[in-house]
Formats: structure tokens, sequence, C-alpha cells
């Protein structure tokens, strides 16, 4: 059964960093392209970071642009979110997903951000 574990969340101030980490289990991970969403109370899920199977391109939310930075390591099986100067709107549940076309069909149970200002 395939899982994805987020863990790194917290409870932070603003301007302060977090890294995000999501471990991948029963999963040809390398063959995956890696996403990692945001959930604000209220809002609709959005896509912040993915990266592809090799992690040679990778995608930024124009929120995000130059504050996060979306990396893995294949052979860890683990897709990371690095973020800096995090602000009181980066306030949001954080989910890994992966896919292999065009949706994203495998999903983490999400890890709580909270930013204080």
């Amino acid at each position: 059964q395939v899982q994805l574990v987020e863990s790194g969340g917290g409870l932070v101030q603003a301007g302060d960093s977090l890294r995000l980490s999501c471990a991948a289990s029963a999963l040809t991970f390398s063959a995956y392209y890696m996403g990692w969403f945001r959930q604000a109370p209220g809002k609709e899920r959005e896509l912040v970071a993915s990266i592809t199977w090799n992690g040679g391109t990778t995608y930024y939310a124009d929120s995000v642009k130059d504050r996060f930075t979306i990396s893995r390591d294949n052979a860890k099986k683990t897709v990371y979110l690095q973020m800096n100067s995090l602000k009181p709107e980066d306030t949001a549940v954080y989910y890994c997903a992966a896919r292999r076309a065009t949706i994203y069909n495998y999903w983490g149970q999400g890890t709580q951000v909270t930013v204080s200002s």
C-alpha cells in the first residue's frame, strides 16, 4: 500500500524557516513527479511547488517563488520543501502528492504549518 508521510510542520514566527519532508513507501518513487500543496482554512487547495522525477525541472507558485525550494532524494524516497522567510499567509496544512500522468493520485495526510506575526 502506497504511503506518503509528511513531517516537519510546526509553529514559527514570521521570517523563520521550516523544512518539510515527505517520505514515500511502496512506490517506485523515482518514476513519479512530486508536488507540495497547501490548504488554508476557507480556501481552496493550491499547488505550491512541484518537481520532476529526476529533479531537473521545478515549478513554484508566484506566492512562494524565491522563498521556497523543492528538492528530492530518490535514494531515500523523500521529497523536501525548504521554506524560508515565512509569512503569516503561508499558514496552512501542507500536503505532498505523487503523480505519474496528469493527476496526483497519491496523497499524504498533511502537516500543519502556522506562522505567527
